[in-house]
């Protein structure tokens, strides 16, 4: 089962975002969406400094199944990326809310934030996309 850590802003698009204390934004994918990935093979981050717009395309993770855009969570300027990923893209898969992050924004809105779900709502969204793929399979 997927694990949905409280404290989190989650996207519909299955990006997660923390809020760090020096007022930036981690993001990384959730561990329902690199389960749903299977084995990530490839990540594609941004180059610090790019500009990314709230629900806009900011990175690729590539797995065994299939490739898939990353997109921010909020707008703002990419601040550092996670170089790990370039050697290692399977932190992704063992670590997604830790070692698997992929990139810090500064945010140009931090009230965006307020726009993503939380734990709750997120682990509720995900089981109704689950049982819409069940339904749709029989």
């Amino acid at each position: 089962m997927s694990d949905f850590p409280p404290g989190l802003g989650y996207a519909p698009t299955h990006e997660w975002a923390r809020l760090d204390d020096d007022g930036h934004v981690t993001v990384g994918i959730t561990d329902y969406a690199q389960e749903q990935l299977g084995d990530v093979v490839y990540v594609e981050l941004p180059d610090p400094g790019q500009e990314v717009q709230a629900g806009g395309e900011a990175a690729v993770v590539e797995s065994v199944k299939a490739a898939s855009e990353i997109y921010a969570p909020v707008s703002g300027s990419v601040v550092a990326v996670n170089e790990a990923l370039v050697d290692a893209p399977e932190l992704v898969n063992g670590h997604p809310y830790s070692e698997g992050w992929f990139f810090r924004i500064a945010p140009a809105h931090p009230a965006q934030l307020e726009d993503l779900m939380d734990a709750e709502s997120y682990e509720r969204a995900c089981r109704e996309d689950e049982g819409a793929s069940e339904d749709a399979g029989h």
